[in-house]
Protein backbone atom coordinates (compact mmCIF):
# COMPACT_ATOMS: atom_id res chain seq x y z
CA UNK A 1 0.00 0.00 0.00
CA UNK A 2 1.48 3.58 -0.96
CA UNK A 3 1.10 6.41 1.16
CA UNK A 4 -1.49 8.42 -0.30
CA UNK A 5 -4.39 5.86 -0.65
CA UNK A 6 -3.64 5.07 3.00
CA UNK A 7 -4.58 8.35 4.20
CA UNK A 8 -8.14 7.55 2.11
CA UNK A 9 -8.28 4.30 3.79
CA UNK A 10 -7.83 6.05 7.02
CA UNK A 11 -10.25 8.51 6.48
CA UNK A 12 -12.54 6.27 4.91
CA UNK A 13 -12.26 4.50 8.78
CA UNK A 14 -13.12 8.09 10.29
CA UNK A 15 -15.98 8.47 8.02
CA UNK A 16 -17.46 4.79 9.37
CA UNK A 17 -16.92 6.20 12.82
CA UNK A 18 -18.96 9.98 11.64
CA UNK A 19 -21.72 7.07 10.19
CA UNK A 20 -24.06 9.03 7.93
CA UNK A 21 -22.90 9.42 4.50
CA UNK A 22 -19.77 7.96 1.65
CA UNK A 23 -18.60 9.21 -1.46
CA UNK A 24 -19.31 8.90 -4.96
CA UNK A 25 -17.64 10.05 -8.39
CA UNK A 26 -19.81 12.48 -9.21
CA UNK A 27 -19.26 14.26 -5.65
CA UNK A 28 -15.38 14.34 -6.63
CA UNK A 29 -16.00 15.75 -9.87
CA UNK A 30 -17.17 18.64 -8.00
CA UNK A 31 -15.74 21.50 -7.37
CA UNK A 32 -13.90 22.27 -4.25
CA UNK A 33 -16.42 24.35 -2.90
CA UNK A 34 -19.22 21.96 -4.16
CA UNK A 35 -17.37 19.03 -2.79
CA UNK A 36 -16.89 20.36 0.94
CA UNK A 37 -20.77 21.15 0.57
CA UNK A 38 -21.78 17.89 0.33
CA UNK A 39 -19.17 15.95 2.19
CA UNK A 40 -18.44 12.41 1.36
CA UNK A 41 -22.38 12.02 0.43
CA UNK A 42 -23.72 10.66 -2.81
CA UNK A 43 -26.49 11.99 -5.00
CA UNK A 44 -29.65 9.80 -4.03
CA UNK A 45 -30.08 9.25 -7.83
CA UNK A 46 -26.38 7.39 -7.79
CA UNK A 47 -26.62 5.28 -5.49
CA UNK A 48 -26.80 1.60 -6.04
CA UNK A 49 -29.48 -0.36 -4.20
CA UNK A 50 -27.51 -1.71 -1.38
CA UNK A 51 -26.15 2.16 -0.50
CA UNK A 52 -29.53 3.02 -0.61
CA UNK A 53 -30.86 0.04 1.59
CA UNK A 54 -27.60 0.91 3.92
CA UNK A 55 -28.67 4.62 4.39
CA UNK A 56 -31.87 3.91 5.21
CA UNK A 57 -30.59 1.67 8.25
CA UNK A 58 -28.47 4.76 9.35
CA UNK A 59 -31.67 6.87 9.52
CA UNK A 60 -32.67 6.15 12.84
CA UNK A 61 -28.97 6.78 13.81
CA UNK A 62 -28.63 10.02 12.16
CA UNK A 63 -32.43 11.30 13.78
CA UNK A 64 -31.01 10.74 17.81
CA UNK A 65 -27.88 12.18 17.13
CA UNK A 66 -29.21 15.18 15.48
CA UNK A 67 -31.42 15.60 18.34
CA UNK A 68 -29.01 15.11 20.49
CA UNK A 69 -26.42 17.60 19.43
CA UNK A 70 -29.64 20.22 19.26
CA UNK A 71 -31.09 19.47 22.54
CA UNK A 72 -30.34 21.10 26.23
CA UNK A 73 -31.87 17.92 27.70
CA UNK A 74 -28.56 16.18 28.79
CA UNK A 75 -30.52 13.20 30.33
CA UNK A 76 -30.51 9.48 29.68
CA UNK A 77 -28.23 6.80 27.90
CA UNK A 78 -25.65 7.07 24.90
CA UNK A 79 -26.68 7.52 21.73
CA UNK A 80 -25.70 3.60 20.10
CA UNK A 81 -25.89 2.34 16.99
CA UNK A 82 -24.73 -0.32 14.43
CA UNK A 83 -23.64 1.23 11.47
CA UNK A 84 -22.54 -0.43 8.09
CA UNK A 85 -21.20 1.47 5.05
CA UNK A 86 -19.46 0.22 1.87
CA UNK A 87 -17.72 2.10 -0.88
CA UNK A 88 -17.51 1.10 -4.71
CA UNK A 89 -14.32 0.92 -6.30
CA UNK A 90 -15.06 3.58 -8.69
CA UNK A 91 -16.24 6.19 -6.17
CA UNK A 92 -13.12 5.49 -4.47
CA UNK A 93 -11.10 5.86 -7.50
CA UNK A 94 -12.58 9.39 -7.94
CA UNK A 95 -11.46 10.29 -4.06
CA UNK A 96 -7.83 8.96 -4.51
CA UNK A 97 -7.63 10.86 -7.42
CA UNK A 98 -7.56 14.58 -5.84
CA UNK A 99 -4.33 13.03 -4.57
CA UNK A 100 -3.06 12.18 -7.77
CA UNK A 101 -2.42 9.13 -7.41
CA UNK A 102 -4.43 5.84 -8.43
CA UNK A 103 -6.88 3.60 -6.19
CA UNK A 104 -5.05 -0.29 -6.75
CA UNK A 105 -7.64 -2.03 -4.63
CA UNK A 106 -11.33 -2.71 -5.15
CA UNK A 107 -14.68 -2.28 -3.20
CA UNK A 108 -14.17 -1.17 0.78
CA UNK A 109 -16.99 -2.27 3.85
CA UNK A 110 -16.66 -0.88 7.29
CA UNK A 111 -18.69 -1.83 10.42
CA UNK A 112 -18.81 -0.29 13.62
CA UNK A 113 -20.85 0.00 16.69
CA UNK A 114 -21.00 3.70 18.13
CA UNK A 115 -21.64 4.95 21.27
CA UNK A 116 -22.11 8.95 21.69
CA UNK A 117 -22.43 10.60 25.14
CA UNK A 118 -25.82 12.77 25.14
CA UNK A 119 -24.09 15.34 27.22
CA UNK A 120 -21.03 15.72 25.00
CA UNK A 121 -23.12 16.43 21.98
CA UNK A 122 -25.02 18.70 23.66
CA UNK A 123 -22.35 20.37 24.90
CA UNK A 124 -20.25 20.55 21.37
CA UNK A 125 -23.39 23.03 20.35
CA UNK A 126 -24.82 24.75 23.08
CA UNK A 127 -21.57 26.28 24.17
CA UNK A 128 -19.21 29.12 22.44
CA UNK A 129 -16.53 26.62 21.87
CA UNK A 130 -16.34 22.53 23.30
CA UNK A 131 -13.71 20.79 22.80
CA UNK A 132 -14.77 16.82 22.78
CA UNK A 133 -12.96 13.54 22.95
CA UNK A 134 -15.38 10.98 21.96
CA UNK A 135 -15.01 7.57 23.49
CA UNK A 136 -12.38 4.79 22.15
CA UNK A 137 -14.43 2.76 18.85
CA UNK A 138 -13.12 -0.12 16.62
CA UNK A 139 -14.13 0.14 12.49
CA UNK A 140 -13.63 -3.03 11.19
CA UNK A 141 -13.79 -3.25 7.40
CA UNK A 142 -12.61 -5.63 4.56
CA UNK A 143 -11.18 -4.43 1.32
CA UNK A 144 -11.07 -6.49 -1.77
CA UNK A 145 -7.33 -5.89 -3.68
CA UNK A 146 -7.95 -7.00 -7.75
CA UNK A 147 -6.20 -10.64 -7.33
CA UNK A 148 -6.51 -11.72 -4.09
CA UNK A 149 -8.87 -12.51 -1.57
CA UNK A 150 -10.60 -10.17 0.73
CA UNK A 151 -8.78 -8.69 3.78
CA UNK A 152 -9.84 -7.72 7.11
CA UNK A 153 -8.70 -5.05 9.14
CA UNK A 154 -9.35 -3.18 12.48
CA UNK A 155 -8.85 -0.04 13.49
CA UNK A 156 -9.25 1.72 17.19
CA UNK A 157 -9.34 5.51 16.92
CA UNK A 158 -10.68 8.02 19.84
CA UNK A 159 -11.80 11.06 17.95
CA UNK A 160 -11.18 14.39 19.67
CA UNK A 161 -13.49 17.22 17.91
CA UNK A 162 -13.09 21.45 18.91
CA UNK A 163 -16.43 22.91 18.36
CA UNK A 164 -17.16 27.09 18.31
CA UNK A 165 -20.13 28.61 17.69
CA UNK A 166 -22.01 25.32 16.32
CA UNK A 167 -19.49 24.40 14.27
CA UNK A 168 -16.20 21.98 14.26
CA UNK A 169 -13.21 24.18 13.76
CA UNK A 170 -10.49 21.32 14.56
CA UNK A 171 -10.19 17.01 14.85
CA UNK A 172 -8.08 14.56 15.45
CA UNK A 173 -8.67 11.40 15.11
CA UNK A 174 -6.42 9.40 17.45
CA UNK A 175 -5.43 6.20 15.95
CA UNK A 176 -5.21 3.20 18.50
CA UNK A 177 -4.52 0.13 18.04
CA UNK A 178 -4.65 -1.85 14.43
CA UNK A 179 -5.77 -5.64 14.03
CA UNK A 180 -4.24 -6.35 10.24
CA UNK A 181 -2.24 -9.20 8.30
CA UNK A 182 2.04 -8.39 8.94
CA UNK A 183 2.57 -6.08 5.92
CA UNK A 184 -0.59 -4.13 5.66
CA UNK A 185 -0.37 -3.24 9.27
CA UNK A 186 3.12 -2.07 9.33
CA UNK A 187 2.15 0.38 6.35
CA UNK A 188 -1.03 0.84 8.19
CA UNK A 189 0.74 1.81 11.41
CA UNK A 190 3.22 4.01 9.70
CA UNK A 191 0.01 6.01 8.42
CA UNK A 192 -1.67 6.37 11.37
CA UNK A 193 1.33 7.31 13.24
CA UNK A 194 2.10 10.15 10.73
CA UNK A 195 -1.61 10.91 11.07
CA UNK A 196 -1.16 11.51 14.70
CA UNK A 197 1.39 13.53 14.41
CA UNK A 198 0.73 15.92 12.12
CA UNK A 199 -3.33 15.33 11.87
CA UNK A 200 -3.25 15.26 8.13
CA UNK A 201 -6.45 14.59 8.15
CA UNK A 202 -8.04 17.10 10.34
CA UNK A 203 -9.74 19.35 7.63
CA UNK A 204 -11.06 16.52 5.92
CA UNK A 205 -12.96 15.66 9.40
CA UNK A 206 -14.05 18.90 10.25
CA UNK A 207 -15.83 19.19 7.02
CA UNK A 208 -17.45 16.05 7.41
CA UNK A 209 -18.59 16.99 10.55
CA UNK A 210 -20.31 20.32 9.54
CA UNK A 211 -21.59 18.83 6.78
CA UNK A 212 -23.62 16.16 8.62
CA UNK A 213 -24.11 18.83 11.62
CA UNK A 214 -25.88 21.33 8.31
CA UNK A 215 -27.54 19.28 5.49
CA UNK A 216 -27.47 16.03 6.66
CA UNK A 217 -29.44 17.35 10.06
CA UNK A 218 -31.57 19.37 8.36
CA UNK A 219 -32.40 16.36 6.00
CA UNK A 220 -34.18 15.00 8.80
CA UNK A 221 -35.21 17.76 10.86
CA UNK A 222 -38.90 17.02 11.17
CA UNK A 223 -38.28 13.52 12.89
CA UNK A 224 -35.43 15.01 15.70
CA UNK A 225 -37.18 18.38 16.29
CA UNK A 226 -40.31 16.61 17.22
CA UNK A 227 -38.32 14.96 20.13
CA UNK A 228 -36.99 18.56 21.14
Amino acid sequence: MRSKPLLTVLLICCAAFWPFHHATAADHAKPADAASANGLDPDDAEQTPQEKAEKEARKACKIDVCSAFHSKNTTGGNVACHVVKSWRKEALVKLVAKLKVTWPYGPVHCFTDISLSRSDLSKALSEPKAEVTFDKHTVTCTITAEKSAETEFKFELAPKVTFEDGKATKAKANWGKIEAPTLIKSALWTATAADNTVNVLSGAIVDEINVFLGKRCDEVKDHWAAKQ
